[in-house]
């Protein structure tokens, strides 16, 4: 680091020596692991590439339908482009979705019916899911449960899937259609599954009962590995576009992939049964998602390092954080357990004073729809709850844990993590 950039550093945000010293420390420790995700992101990179090149992609293709969207060649070439790089039959990308938990409640009330059973493997889902399954306090609001359709859970055991549980549920309850693998920690305290242990979950699955559909939430997962959940026998996938795969350009939207069948069924609850995803016009932001797409495995990348970064920084400074630095990752989120109510704010509060948007804004916890708890997020995105863009959240329970995920550069992401550790060092 520059001297200049030092002295700045410490005149402007506050950043002392001594987290300076750390920050120095911790770049030497992270070396290793930035040249091994630097090969992935390669990798990455020319797979959408020559995706992209495959389908002939041209600016004709940057379309601004209006009305029904019939024949949009711009939306369904980007899907061929979407079905090349997840190894799919067939998928739904549209900007229609307002975000990964729309297009998940899609997928699965597409493919669920009355009297069907939806089994989640890997525990509780991502808090926003409950209201879908029907396991929060609301009511009338036609959740699954409302709709006749069952849910079951089996809790992880250690961090991992309970082999004998599913099996055991499998065989006895004909009624489970769909098996819920949520691939990122979501609000919990475990590693995020690696897509090696997503393979083993869906042979293990399928050696069972073939007829069940494997659904995969693959939010903050794309990009991050040299293959996608899809590329290992998941039936059914879905995630956000202002998430990895929009690369920070992309300004809504979410995507479904998977078998041809299961994707169809899930066009008919994005629009109405009979008219699925041939109709829906996207408003001028085909350029947007195909270039957010292009530059998405460089993007996934940087808000890694960032990750891997306030791991190892914050570890040094004595949190307690998942995963640890060196730990291989399938997602972009690092947690950090400050067991400190007031810590949690301040870290939060940190990360916005770093942001580029809404910097002079304290965040605060507040009541936030689909959350049980209290929320805390920082989020100064350009993109409204873009979190590929530096951001962090939490819930406001013990033992107080910060989610902290994006970056759209390594250059900004640390920087913004030097300063929300410089804000709870001073308390």
């Amino acid at each position: 680091m520059l001297n200049a950039t030092k002295e700045l550093y410490k005149s402007n945000y506050g950043i002392s020596d001594k987290i300076l010293e750390l920050y120095e420390i911790t770049l030497k420790d992270i070396d290793e692991q930035f040249k091994m995700y630097d090969e992935i992101r390669e990798y990455n990179q020319s797979k959408v590439l020559m995706a992209l090149q495959n389908e002939r992609i041209s600016d004709i293709h940057f379309t601004n339908s209006s009305g029904y969207g019939y024949g949009d060649i711009g939306r369904d070439a980007l899907e061929k482009v979407y079905c090349s790089i997840f190894n799919a039959e067939a998928a739904l990308v549209r900007p229609h979705f307002v975000n990964g938990t729309h297009a998940i409640g899609t997928a699965l009330f597409g493919n669920l019916r009355p009297n069907d059973t939806m089994l989640s493997i890997c525990g509780t889902p991502y808090d926003t899911l409950h209201g879908i399954i029907g396991i929060s306090n609301e009511t009338n609001i036609g959740s699954l449960k409302e709709y006749g359709i069952n849910y079951k859970q089996l809790d992880l055991v250690e961090g991992k899937v309970n082999f004998k549980s599913i099996k055991s549920e499998l065989e006895t309850d004909k009624s489970i259609k769909l098996i819920h693998i949520q691939r990122s920690t979501g609000y919990g305290w475990r590693k995020s599954f690696l897509i090696s242990e997503i393979e083993e979950m869906i042979e293990f699955i399928k050696s069972i009962r073939k007829d069940v559909i494997v659904f995969v939430d693959n939010c903050y997962g794309e990009f991050i590995d040299t293959k996608e959940p899809t590329d290992v026998g998941a039936d059914l996938m879905a995630g956000s576009l202002i998430k990895n795969i929009g690369g920070g350009i992309s300004p809504t939207g979410g995507y479904i992939v998977g078998k041809e069948e299961y994707v169809k069924q899930a066009s008919f609850r994005l629009t109405v049964p009979g008219i699925g995803g041939e109709c829906g016009s996207t408003f001028g932001v085909m350029r947007q998602l195909f270039q957010g797409l292009f530059l998405a495995p460089h993007i996934s990348m940087e808000a890694v390092k960032t990750a891997v970064f306030a791991a190892r920084l914050m570890e040094l400074s004595g949190f307690e954080v998942m995963p640890k630095f060196d730990d291989k990752r399938s997602d972009i989120i690092q947690a950090i357990k400050f067991n400190d109510k007031d810590l949690l704010i301040n870290f939060c509060k940190g990360i916005q004073k770093g942001s580029p948007i809404d910097s002079f804004v304290e965040c605060e916890p507040w009541e936030m729809p689909g959350y049980k708890d209290q929320v805390i997020m920082a989020a100064g995105a350009f993109i409204q709850g873009s979190s590929i863009e530096l951001s962090a959240d939490a819930p406001i329970r013990d033992p107080y844990i910060a989610y902290l995920q994006g970056g759209l550069t390594f250059d900004h992401g640390k920087l913004g993590v030097l300063i929300a550790l410089s804000k709870i060092i001073k308390q």
